[in-house]
């Protein structure tokens, strides 16, 4: 069974990064927030690999360039042990490469390493809270790098029509890389409802998490690479 976190729990944090000073940065602007506790640091991949297998944190940091390991065998390595960490995965660039690595093999999205402290704040608020970082135009990107690798999941074509229409509109609205509280907003519901919804819509359709289910959306027809982009 998967771990279960609720709103208000002390979220433990992995930091990985093979610069002391980035790590040492991140350090002081987490600690001073609330409901987020600091468990460990790591300065290359297998470090991190090690250091995540053995504290069991609720949320990976992971730099995407380290030494011994990248950041993509490290977070395929830990999510292979333990698919209940969320690893988010940090880098300098946003269309690299090993970025849609990452997600393949099980990250919930990635931060900048430029961006501003509070939106690394809320990212990590939001994936230890089971949501991706999943955006438009990276649900559009990923979707566009397993077409090019002809690597996109199948489903059998029977399972779309065991969604609701309701369920189709969140799993829409989802695709564009809308979060569960902008979902609960636009279909004037509450949060625990859509998380509800999910739940039932990835045990339908056998999906794992909300990459999954936005690649299925756009594949499907749901949603569109249109309204992924916009």
């Amino acid at each position: 069974m998967p771990r279960v976190r609720y709103h208000g729990d002390m979220t433990r944090l992995l930091i990985c990064d093979d610069h002391a000073m980035f790590r040492q940065g991140l350090r002081s602007i987490l600690e001073a927030e609330e409901g987020v506790r600091i468990i460990g640091e790591a300065a290359n991949g297998r470090e991190a690999v090690r250091h995540a297998l053995t504290t069991k944190p609720d949320v990976v940091l992971m730099d995407i360039q380290m030494p011994e390991l990248d950041g993509v065998a490290a977070s395929k390595a830990i999510l292979a042990e333990d698919p209940d960490i969320r690893v988010i995965i940090l880098t300098m660039y946003r269309q690299d490469k090993y970025v849609f690595e990452a997600i393949k093999v099980g990250a919930r999205g990635y931060m900048l390493k430029d961006s501003d402290a509070e939106d690394l704040v809320d990212a990590i608020r939001r994936v230890a809270d089971g949501e991706t970082l999943l955006n438009a135009e990276l649900a559009a990107s990923i979707l566009e790098e397993f077409r090019k690798s002809e690597q996109l999941p199948e489903h059998p074509d029977h399972r779309i029509r065991e969604l609701t229409e309701r369920e189709e509109e969140i799993l829409r609205h989802l695709a564009q890389g809308a979060t569960n509280q902008e979902i609960a907003t636009a279909l004037e519901v509450s949060e625990k409802t859509v998380r509800n919804r999910l739940s039932e819509i990835f045990s339908k359709l056998r999906l794992n998490n909300r990459t999954q289910a936005a690649l299925y959306a756009l594949r499907e027809g749901i949603a569109s690479l249109q309204d992924s982009a916009e």
